[in-house]
């Protein structure tokens, strides 16, 4: 069911921050932000030749990563992303197994512009799953 890791998300407290550590730094190419109102978080993505690590800065009071970087200040490693080759069928087969999709089920569209699903953190082992179709 599974395809290769996405990426890997660090929530930050201070994306222009965290893109210039990324940048300047490490010397990686860092896209420019996106923000994502129905996610609440603004991203830049990593690029890596074998992934995308995505830094994630809250949108808003109400925006999960700020709940995330109450706990975490200094921020940290988020969620992961693995790829799925349909969405649907990957949410039903979880589901019938017991796993908890966050939300109502539905996917949203995601920073790809590809559908995405949040899996349960407890139901992986402590790590907060994201779902994306490729």
């Amino acid at each position: 069911m599974l395809g290769r890791v996405n990426h890997i998300a660090i929530a930050v407290p201070d994306l222009a921050a965290a893109t210039a550590t990324y940048r300047d730094t490490l010397g990686a190419t860092v896209s420019a932000p996106q923000a994502l109102p129905d996610h609440g978080v603004t991203v830049v993505f990593v690029e890596l030749p074998n992934t995308k690590v995505e830094l994630l800065e809250p949108l808003g009071e109400g925006s999960p990563i700020a709940a995330f970087l109450e706990k975490a200040p200094a921020g940290g490693m988020h969620h992961i992303c693995y790829e799925v080759d349909d969405i649907l069928a990957a949410r039903d087969r979880l589901v019938a197994s017991g796993a908890r999709v966050l939300g109502d089920g539905t996917p949203k569209t995601g920073a790809h512009g590809k559908p995405v699903l949040f899996l349960h953190p407890k139901d992986f082992l402590g790590t907060l799953v994201e779902l994306e179709e490729v």
